[in-house]
């Protein structure tokens, strides 16, 4: 099966695709990205169902429409199965009885999935009740093309475009649906066997059915690991963790199964409080009566805790003993801190040291671990710290226990013993080697059980330690933030997170995802086609309005009142809102127009004066008025408004790429061994001709800027002020350099400005500007050069 006949939509059915312009997908592809029910609304998008199915791809996939009617019953609030299911019922397929006699089953299973507890239905819950209802059907995609699907959409995710094509709905695409559905609801024939079914795949005594293990994506910026690593002190303990993360198999999460089946027979226990007792008990004759409690032969009802996310905190005891001292210790720590820093761990979590005593240790700063690595006990073995850790009382509901000790402390005897006395309350059991060997254990019902096994490669894991560091210039958090300008003489990069874009009036408007109004403009300079390329159509932006009083959700759409006065109408389809904002007097009103049956297709736009929710082929929509307090009228459509709305649309489409990534997060700014700039560890650099970038740092920083706030100042006092809109100001000590600007972005052409001068890309050139228009060469030399020599010269 291919990716698009998966996915592929069909005219007059229950499902399509939308796209939802609010939401960028990682997959690059932001078109198609929502599926929606027609006369309901929104299902899901893509980016879960996507998830949904990788998750369900090791036992194959159910036809799409089975999965998405079952994704819409499991959802949270308000659902309108009655209007879904009079569709499916009154489908002009349904006449035809091989799929008619289906129907009433399809439907008796998906009101068993709406009536499921709410517990059951969100979280890892719903993965495991999808892996549950579709784990044996018969018509649907096998596991090895089910694979096969994601990558090829992982690879062309816009592919989807062709799915999104509606075609002539088949006799066979409705049946296999329907009859995927009726033919699970004959597996479970109540909610409760769902539920049953659920457990016994949370129960499974193999750990890898408990064990949730994704790929570990980590955010490498400045986070608590690199800066280990970054720290020659704790360099060997923070160069291990990522290692362990990628094999690690400790569960993060789990599910709290409660007691065993509720209803029937299996309900009933022969202890029990007196006031669940059954009635029937109390009729027999007393001497019966009191010898059946006696005998424990009375019945007593027992009711059942549901499954549910269980939060439960973690201890982890750290071997300090002789054996453990050295690489094992380390090994020890790097372990105990890839467990409590695992991006996927969501419990609480303490640390003790073992050695002739308990000591309780933390692990969340530098400083702390470094102190802690020193934890060194002449004890020869810890059995007897263990033993009284394990015997005291802990009132913890939910408590999991790991030891990491050396391998050959478990030769001890006494060790041997109090490991084993206490098996049912030591989960977990890791052992440690010089050689950067791991062994994970786990206790399960009496027995221990080897997990795996990770290998460390120490030697080239530890191949290149980082250098003592220098001291670097004090932040200091105290003073003002120096003040910005709302617009520099260049213009800003424009940001690649935008809640919308408009046209009005021949210009294109950004609300950026900072709750700004920008202004940009594409060129059309054709002059050289020989070097035409992104910068010289594309154009950086400059901001018209901040802090923005508005919700990131929904459409959007942008006009002037008669003040000439910027207005942004906003509608919320879930919430059946419609909202006007004037961004200059900041006046609001909304309306609520729940009952108005406006079709979630409808899009906002402006249109001669006024804003609409359109959608074409309609006879009648929705006028919304821009001076005064917003109302809401029905109004005849009008074919000129389809042709602004094709017009404004392809006009605005232009802008998909103008986005750039921009440098935000300033921490260290300096000069490196290169005599080039640092800023937060990219070298600024002329690495081609004509041309200015920033790029990854590979060199030691020998002269650091002191931090106050949002400047910076080196050592002769020149100053570097950042703004996180993406520009950099520098002020030179040598007033003969004139104050100039640099764009701060990761990717692309920079350039370099005064009020009277500009270099570099055109991307950052205002549409109408004095500015003199030089050589980068000559720009970079005149000031960038000239203000990085007058901070060497100083320090000389």
């Amino acid at each position: 099966m291919e990716l698009n006949e998966y996915f592929q939509s069909y005219k007059d059915y229950f499902w399509e695709w939308m796209t939802d312009e609010d939401i960028r997908d990682d997959s690059g592809y932001h078109e198609n990205n929502l599926i929606s029910f027609p006369g309901i609304g929104a299902v899901a998008y893509r980016p879960y169902i996507i998830e949904m199915l990788k998750e369900l791809q090791p036992q194959g996939f159910p036809p799409f429409g089975s999965l998405l009617l079952a994704l819409y019953v499991t959802q949270d609030g308000y659902l309108d199965t009655e209007y879904l299911f009079s569709q499916i019922e009154n489908h002009p397929y349904t006449d035809r009885k091989q799929i008619g006699d289906f129907i009433a089953d399809a439907i008796s299973f998906l009101e068993k999935l709406k009536a499921l507890d709410r517990v059951y239905k969100k979280g890892q819950n719903r993965i495991i009740l999808f892996q549950t209802i579709f784990k044996s059907i018969h018509n649907g995609v096998s596991s090895a093309n089910a694979e096969q699907l994601l990558k090829s959409y992982y690879k062309r995710p816009h592919k989807i475009a062709v799915s999104a094509q509606k075609l002539d709905l088949s006799h066979n695409y409705f049946s296999r649906d329907i009859r995927t559905l009726a033919f699970i609801n004959k597996s479970f024939p109540t909610t409760q066997s769902i539920i049953d079914a659920m457990k016994n795949i949370v129960d499974l005594s193999d750990l890898d059915d408990e064990v949730i293990e994704e790929e570990t994506t980590v955010d490498t910026d400045k986070d608590f690991i690199q800066e280990l690593i970054e720290e020659p002190k704790t360099f060997q303990v923070g160069s291990l963790i990522k290692r362990i993360w990628s094999g690690l198999k400790i569960p993060m999460r789990h599910l709290s199964p409660g007691e065993q089946p509720i209803g029937g027979i299996s309900d009933m226990a022969n202890k029990g409080e007196l006031h669940r007792m059954l009635l029937s008990e109390f009729a027999n004759e007393d001497e019966v009566f009191m010898s059946r409690i006696a005998n424990n032969e009375a019945l007593y009802i027992q009711r059942e805790i549901p499954p549910e996310e269980n939060i439960f905190e973690r201890i982890i005891l750290i071997d300090t003993s002789l054996k453990n001292w050295g690489t094992p210790k380390v090994l020890a720590f790097a372990s105990a801190i890839a467990v409590i820093k695992h991006p996927k761990a969501n419990s609480e979590c303490k640390v003790f040291a073992l050695g002739q005593t308990n000591i309780l240790i933390s692990l969340n700063r530098i400083e702390e671990i470094i102190d802690n690595q020193n934890q060194v006990s002449s004890a020869l073995e810890v059995s007897a710290s263990l033993e009284k850790f394990l015997g005291e009382k802990h009132q913890e509901k939910d408590l999991e226990v790991f030891f990491i000790t050396h391998h050959e402390n478990l030769q001890n005897e006494n060790l041997q013993r109090v490991i084993h006395q206490n098996r049912d309350r030591l989960k977990f059991l890791i052992t440690t080697s010089a050689d950067g060997e791991l062994n994970f254990y786990k206790h399960h019902q009496g027995t221990r059980k080897h997990i795996q096994k990770i290998v460390l490669p120490l030697k080239e894991l530890w191949a290149n330690p980082p250098k003592q560091k220098q001291k670097t210039g004090q932040v200091s958090g105290n003073g003002k933030q120096t003040d910005l300008p709302q617009n520099y003489p260049i213009l800003f990069p424009t940001p690649s997170n935008k809640i919308a874009r408009f046209l009005y009036e021949g210009e294109f408007f950004i609300l950026s995802s900072k709750k700004q109004l920008l202004r940009t403009y594409l060129s059309d300079n054709y002059y050289n086609k020989d070097s035409y390329n992104y910068y010289k159509t594309y154009h950086g932006c400059e901001v018209l309005i901040e802090n923005i009083s508005i919700k990131p959700r929904g459409q959007f759409a942008l006009a002037k009142n008669k003040q000439q006065q910027f207005m942004i109408c906003q509608y919320q389809y879930d919430k059946k809102l419609i909202s006007k904002l004037n961004l200059a007097t900041k006046e609001y009103s909304e309306l609520n127009v729940t009952g108005q049956n406006i079709p979630p297709s409808s899009k906002l736009i402006y249109f001669n004066k006024n804003f609409y929710l359109y959608q074409q082929g309609l006879l009648n929509i929705f006028k919304i008025n821009i001076e005064g307090n917003i109302s809401v009228e029905s109004v005849k459509n009008d074919t000129e408004i389809e042709k602004s709305y094709q017009k404004v649309s392809t006009e605005i489409a232009k802008l998909n790429q103008g986005g750039i990534k921009i440098l935000s997060n300033f921490n260290k700014i300096g000069i490196n061994t290169k005599d080039r700039l640092v800023v937060s560890g990219s070298e600024l650099i002329m690495h081609y001709e004509n041309s200015l970038n920033f790029f990854k740092n590979r060199h030691e920083i020998n002269i650091f800027a002191e931090q106050s706030k949002n400047k910076f100042t080196f050592p002769d006092g020149s100053e570097i002020i950042t703004d996180s809109r993406g520009m950099l100001t520098f002020r030179s000590s040598n007033k003969s350099i004139h104050e100039f600007y640099i764009p701060s972005t990761e990717h692309g052409f920079l350039s370099l400005a005064t009020h009277t001068d500009f270099g570099g890309s055109e991307y950052y050139l205002p549409e109408n500007t004095l500015l003199k228009v030089k050589k980068m060469e000559d720009m970079y030399s005149g000031y960038l050069e000239a203000f990085i020599n007058q901070i060497l010269e100083y320090g000389a």
